[in-house]
């Protein structure tokens, strides 16, 4: 490796996924130990297996403290651009008692103490940093890394903190920042007011599982792109975003859920129910996929979809146990220029129990939908194939006809053959699904 360009060296050695790698390669040679200085960031990951040696009695004292390996490889970089140091995902293993918390720091990741030791010598040039904490050792402590960071890092344009207690007393505005992900964190923000006002240049927001919020509204004039998935139940969620094109958005049973989103062309929505959506400008949506225990309520709120083209709809519900039903009448009404609708076990049973009550006959047609995609839980054949033929004969411009069966379904065969020979015009697509499992293809068309 002697022999090869400098510059390309350096290129092989940015190309290290773990810089423990990287430090090895620093003992190997003066040229690999001098170019090495020049990778423009650092990725320190510690393992699990690594950590019950540093707590195993035999091999503790025989390795290196992580920090330390850390420390000598910032110290060891010049005009780092990218810091990510963390836990592996495995740490989640790890059992945990509420009431037994680990007062170690020797991964305390987001200790402004230890942060402190390093985060100065490289923040100049510094874009991007990543820091997942170990939960055990981070949650029952209040740490005032962001703040730390926000006084530091005024060219930062990402940043992700995982795993840890945030306190928000004394942020700084962060005017460059533009992508901002904070997951499985105890946010000391109410109503994310501080979030607002501190990243105004937010283009990209991730808040998963984010704890401590009460009535939180994202106010954010450039955001583009959000995934929200809100852990507790707020009484108010509200996104006041005027240029966000996508939202994917997890929640329980908020009170009022308000949309200031006229932008919007992408939407996601996973929640047991509300008893208010105030969503009236939605006049740019183009993919909207709902998740609900109450498909008819959730429904019956939502403002008219003109513009949807494609829609995919689930029930929460497990599809032996469903309640309450929905029929397509609604979907008719409230989406009349669909191209593409995708229905879940849940929702198409839902919907098959409504026929089966009530029918489609006051149905008004759907002439624009193209593509139906379908996963069937078979209970009754006669049924779900009397359906079928109901469904296309409101939708007579159907092309493409995707149905999966439950896998092991006893009605496959039958149901299969049926639809092929009543609807020899459509492209018939079968398959089988199971929860947790990729769908298994029987047929791929004609």
């Amino acid at each position: 490796m002697d022999d090869l360009p400098p510059h390309l060296v350096v290129e092989i050695l940015s190309r290290i996924g773990d810089s423990t790698d990287l430090a090895a390669c620093r003992l190997v040679s003066k040229t690999l130990n001098s170019l090495s200085r020049e990778v423009r960031s650092v990725n320190l990951t510690c393992t699990l297996s690594r950590y019950l040696k540093s707590r195993s009695p035999e091999t503790c004292n025989l390795l290196t403290p992580f920090k330390t390996i850390f420390n000598g490889l910032i110290l060891r970089s010049r005009g780092l651009d990218s810091v990510t140091v963390g836990v592996d995902k495995s740490f989640i293993e790890i059992p945990f008692d509420d009431d037994e918390y680990d007062e170690s720091d020797d991964l305390y990741l987001t200790d402004v103490a230890f942060v402190k030791e390093w985060l100065p010598k490289v923040c100049g040039e510094l874009r991007s940093l990543s820091i997942s904490d170990f939960w055990i050792q981070s949650c029952w402590r209040s740490s005032k890394v962001l703040v730390l960071i926000s006084s530091c890092c005024s060219n930062l344009r990402e940043l992700k903190l995982k795993n840890t207690w945030l306190s928000v007393d004394g942020l700084n505005p962060m005017p460059t920042l533009t992508n901002l992900t904070l997951e499985h964190v105890r946010l000391d923000d109410k109503d994310l007011g501080m979030v607002n006002n501190c990243f105004p240049s937010l283009q990209v927001l991730n808040l998963v599982g984010v704890g401590g919020l009460e009535t939180p509204t994202i106010r954010l004039l450039h955001l583009k792109s959000c995934l929200w998935n809100v852990s507790n139940a707020p009484y108010l969620l509200a996104i006041i975003a005027p240029n966000l094109v996508t939202l994917k958005l997890t929640c329980i049973r908020p009170r009022s859920l308000i949309l200031h989103t006229p932008l919007l062309s992408d939407f996601y929505l996973s929640l047991e129910k509300a008893e208010e959506i105030q969503a009236t400008d939605l006049c740019n949506l183009k993919t909207l996929e709902l998740e609900s225990l109450s498909l008819d309520s959730v429904l019956g709120m939502f403002p008219s979809g003109k513009t949807v083209k494609k829609l995919t709809l689930e029930s929460l519900k497990k599809t032996d146990s469903v309640e309450t039903k929905f029929g397509l009448e609604v979907l008719f009404d409230l989406f009349p220029n669909l191209c593409s609708l995708n229905l879940g076990p849940g929702a198409w049973t839902e919907a098959e129990i409504w026929f089966r009550e009530r029918g489609l006959k006051g149905a008004s047609e759907m002439e624009s939908l193209e593509k139906i995609i379908g996963r069937l839980v078979v209970n009754n054949l006669d049924v779900t194939i009397s359906f079928i033929h109901s469904l296309l004969d409101k939708c007579t411009k159907v092309s493409d006809m995707t149905l999966l069966l439950q896998e092991d379904s006893w009605a496959a065969s039958s149901l299969i053959s049926r639809c092929a020979i009543d609807h020899p015009r459509i492209r018939w697509r079968w398959g089988t699904w199971k929860e947790g499992s990729k769908d298994t293809w029987i047929s791929n068309g004609v």
